[in-house]
């Protein structure tokens, strides 16, 4: 492998990570001359021939998707697509120590640093959660502490590319996922939002408190159990001087209910604001052994003693100005630059000047309405969802005033404004666009508008699930479900769908005995209609399994 070019541009040189799911590899862009980081995934070593090919095309929406996200407290993600058999991943190659190393090093790890990186989190949280995204496997492996203390979030997106439903099994028979870090509402095949990050949150800051995650067993779904049932041990119990306020907040991350979670990452900084250090205080002292990329081989966890702030030098990789992989740094010295390292480090050269770019194609708001529909379904054939949702954005208003509102063309050209918006994970602009078609089609005569404004009212519950209102999806759902019903003679699996969400819903919202008896009844439907070996009956099956023996104590 050491040696291969992916993509005909980045060669792969010394391998950096391996897990059940793939492996990370540093490697070198040649066109730009410039190390990057390469995440491979093998779809047809984790599913079958059919659900091979379902990643793939997940994994291509969801680069899509995270693509849009820009935050420093996230790791760059320079190209995605696939090479033979391998689905890749190219990102930014990052300095520094994964947070499971770092917290390693450094015991006990210092409670101000634990609530510095948990501050950064959520700043990081916050951005991925506006778009919406869950990033669904929040843990130290994928938590880098750089040079100058900024921690990064890693594989954003990359878990609901493996896997939809977390409670499905590998080959290996492993859960897809990290039990340890899984809120009850994921382990349990519910739905997930914003609320599951922030439930993986507090298991990271209880680990970085007390050097352990807040629930251990000998099996994944010991576990899972836990999760369910068991409150965690309050952190002060085991390390005194951690401030109330902080225990109190690591207890409500880690409750049982998404509902009585903090509403959202702001809510969490500003319970953790308070407690973090000063500008231009003076940091913590004391002895320190840290590990450090090194810059030849990309690998990490080579170890090296020195110190704090403050505390007698001792050697290391770099000047000892810069101190140890210290998180509370940015809110200590918010965006001072680094000492000069010209004496020790040369300068990288610069990467050659691209290619001149090809002819740029004209402005959306210089397209007729014709042209732009034509450069719509161009765009939409070749996959690029976002550059169609801007055009399509911007030559509403002027259909609107060249043909009316209500006219057809202005009608077909919002139809597909809020599908591709949907299709483009943008469900924040896609609710009122959608919920405006509801109502335009409701108050309209006929079969075909009242099948119409159902479907738009169904879409519009799917916004509202993936946005983490868990609560109002729910009822939503519910509402269409009696009319779907109606319909089932010729579209028997659009009420069965429905039924289906509504079942992970009432996981999400811990109301886990109504949710056991909905996919009961679901499962019997399921199967009558398409028969036991439809992957909606097997799916059933697999989660009803998972909950019967997590609830019976295994």
């Amino acid at each position: 492998m050491n040696g291969r070019v992916i993509a005909e541009r980045y060669e792969l040189s010394n391998l950096i990570g391996r897990g059940g799911m793939g492996q990370v590899w540093m490697g070198y862009d040649q066109r730009l001359d410039r190390r990057v980081a390469v995440k491979l995934l093998r779809p047809d070593r984790m599913a079958g021939a059919d659900e091979a090919e379902e990643m793939r095309r997940r994994f291509v929406r969801e680069c899509r998707v995270t693509a849009q996200v820009d935050h420093p407290g996230l790791v760059t993600v320079h190209d995605a697509g696939s090479d033979d058999e391998d689905l890749y991943l190219v990102m930014q190659h990052i300095k520094g120590a994964d947070l499971s190393d770092h917290l390693a090093e450094h015991d006990p790890y210092p409670w101000e640093w634990a609530v510095s990186v948990a501050a950064q989190l959520c700043a990081a949280l916050s951005a991925v959660h506006t778009v919406p995204i869950v990033h669904r496997d929040l843990k130290p492996r994928n938590v880098m502490v750089r040079e100058d203390g900024s921690v990064i979030v890693l594989d954003l997106g990359i878990a609901t590319v493996l896997d939809t439903d977390t409670t499905r099994l590998t080959h290996t028979g492993s859960p897809i996922g990290s039990p340890a870090y899984m809120a009850p509402e994921q382990a349990m095949g519910g739905a997930v939002g914003p609320y599951t990050d922030l439930y993986a949150l507090g298991v990271v800051l209880h680990e970085l408190l007390s050097g352990e995650v807040p629930f251990q067993a000998s099996t994944a779904l010991g576990v899972l159990h836990q999760h369910l049932y068991e409150p965690p041990l309050p952190v002060r119990q085991l390390r005194p001087e951690v401030p109330g306020p902080l225990e109190a907040l690591v207890l409500r991350l880690l409750t049982k209910d998404p509902q009585d979670r903090p509403a959202d990452a702001q809510e969490v900084y500003q319970a953790l604001a308070p407690l973090l250090p000063g500008r231009g205080s003076a940091p913590n002292t004391g002895s320190y052994a840290g590990s450090y990329a090194d810059s030849s081989t990309g690998s990490y966890g080579s170890s090296y003693a020195g110190s704090l702030p403050g505390a007698p030098a001792g050697p290391g990789p770099y000047p000892q100005a810069h101190g140890p992989l210290d998180p509370s740094r940015p809110f200590l010295r918010p965006h001072a630059p680094w000492p000069d390292r010209s004496a020790t480090a040369p300068e990288p050269a610069a990467p050659p000047m691209p290619s001149a770019p090809p002819a740029a194609r004209p402005a959306p708001a210089v397209l007729g309405i014709a042209e732009a529909i034509d450069e719509v379904k161009r765009l939409l054939d070749d996959g690029r969802l976002t550059q169609a949702v801007d055009i399509l954005g911007g030559i509403l208003p002027a259909a609107a005033a060249e043909h009316g509102e209500r006219s057809p063309v202005v009608r077909t050209l919002r139809k597909q404004y809020a599908a591709t918006l949907l299709d483009d994970g943008q469900y924040r602009r896609a609710l009122p666009e959608l919920r405006r078609l509801a109502d335009e089609h409701a108050a309209e005569s006929g079969p075909a508008a009242a099948r119409q404004s159902l479907q738009f009212r169904y879409e519009a519950a799917q916004c509202l699930e993936q946005l983490g209102d868990a609560a109002a999806a729910l009822a939503e759902y519910r509402a269409v479900i009696p009319y779907f019903e109606q319909y089932a003679a010729t579209d028997p699996g659009l009420p069965l769908e429905a039924r289906s969400r509504v079942g992970a819903l009432l996981h999400a919202m811990g109301a886990y005995h109504e949710a056991y008896d909905t996919q009961m009844r679901l499962l019997g439907d399921a199967e009558r209609l398409y028969g036991p070996y439809h992957p909606m009956a097997v799916d059933l099956r697999r989660v009803l399994d998972r909950q019967r023996q997590v609830h019976g104590g295994a």
